[in-house]
């Protein structure tokens, strides 16, 4: 089975978890909220703009953190955020109570991972098409649930086609994890996505997510995308 996480910036509009609830009914296996910030340093264009919304309505992370504990979600939610955040005390107890099981901190280096205190929540690390071979082993080893493997050396956004250096990375992480390897940054389409999980165990999409949002589509919509991966993912899976 392929596995596919799906991206929303909590706080995006009114009643945003239904969102999440699409995705859940389109076969998601988890979901990735991003807690929204006013000077992300991985985020492209699209989740930059989609930030910028949901702060403009308010949002807080407590606020995201309190909708998701209201709401009723039969997947697991990983959080993203950046260190600054992550690192505040408490952090981890609110992740807890809103039902939140995993993490990622794309700005939180290796070296700085201990005073990272959420009890509970696996972290999963980022990796890059740049990143040396013993650091990558160790980020295979210390990485919990899933690794991150950012499929280029840029921000995210959606992009015409896969990077090549997806295909490598996913390659090296596989000799060096057992966890599932994620490949996210850019991919787009079913068809992208099936590209990716063809090497890699599954796929991370934002972006392309988060434009169809913007632009209005309602969460039936979107779940409607959604499932279009998932059945492009299956059809990867069922010839392997």
């Amino acid at each position: 089975m392929k596995l596919l996480m799906p991206y929303i910036t909590g706080g995006i509009a009114p009643g945003w978890t239904t969102y999440v609830n699409a995705f859940e009914d389109a076969g998601a296996d988890l979901v990735e909220v991003g807690l929204p910030f006013s000077d992300p340093t991985v985020d492209g264009r699209t989740i930059q703009e989609a930030s910028d919304a949901a702060l403009a309505r308010g949002t807080t992370p407590a606020s995201v953190l309190d909708d998701l504990a209201a709401a009723r979600i039969g997947i697991p939610l990983v959080a993203s955020t950046y260190a600054n955040i992550a690192l505040r005390p408490g952090f981890g107890d609110a992740l807890a109570a809103a039902g939140v099981t995993g993490l990622i901190v794309p700005d939180l280096p290796l070296e700085e991972l201990a005073g990272l205190n959420v009890p509970g929540v696996q972290v999963s690390l980022l990796a890059s098409p740049a990143t040396p071979d013993d650091r990558l082993a160790e980020i295979g080893r210390r990485s919990q649930n899933f690794v991150y493997a950012v499929s280029i050396m840029g921000t995210t956004g959606e992009r015409a086609r896969l990077a090549p250096s997806a295909v490598t990375l996913a390659a090296r992480l596989k000799q060096v994890t057992d966890l599932p390897v994620l490949l996210g940054f850019g991919i787009s389409t079913p068809e992208q996505a099936a590209e990716a999980a063809a090497v890699a165990d599954g796929v991370i999409v934002g972006a392309a997510v988060m434009r169809r949002i913007l632009d209005g589509a309602t969460p039936a919509e979107v779940g409607a995308f959604v499932a279009s991966l998932r059945a492009a993912l299956s059809l990867v899976a069922a010839v392997r």
